[in-house]
C-alpha cells in the first residue's frame, strides 16, 4: 500500500527518511554527503514522485522505493 508522504507528520517523515538513508549503505564517492543533505535529497525525490513510501501489510514494514519498482496493483494508486 502506498502512503502519501503528505499524510505523514513532519517528525515521523524525517525519522523514516533518516532510517532509510542510514541503512541504505550507498557510497557517494570521494565526497562525503551529510545526513541532512541526504535527507533533503530523499524529500526532493518524494516531492517529485520519483520515489514513494510503501507499507507492506505482509511484513508490517515501511520502505521508500523508486516509483517504477511499485507493483501494478499499487501503480493505480499513484495516479
Amino acid at each position: 500500500m502506498i502512503i502519501p508522504y503528505q499524510d505523514i507528520s513532519a517528525e515521523t517523515l524525517e525519522q523514516l527518511i533518516e532510517h532509510f538513508v542510514l541503512q541504505e549503505g550507498t557510497e557517494y564517492g570521494e565526497q562525503d554527503i551529510s545526513l541532512t543533505e541526504k535527507v533533503l535529497q530523499v524529500k526532493a525525490q518524494l516531492k517529485s514522485g520519483r520515489v514513494v513510501i510503501v507499507y507492506s501489510e505482509l511484513h508490517e514494514s515501511v520502505n521508500i522505493v523508486p516509483k517504477d519498482q511499485v507493483s501494478e496493483e499499487n501503480s493505480a494508486m499513484l495516479t
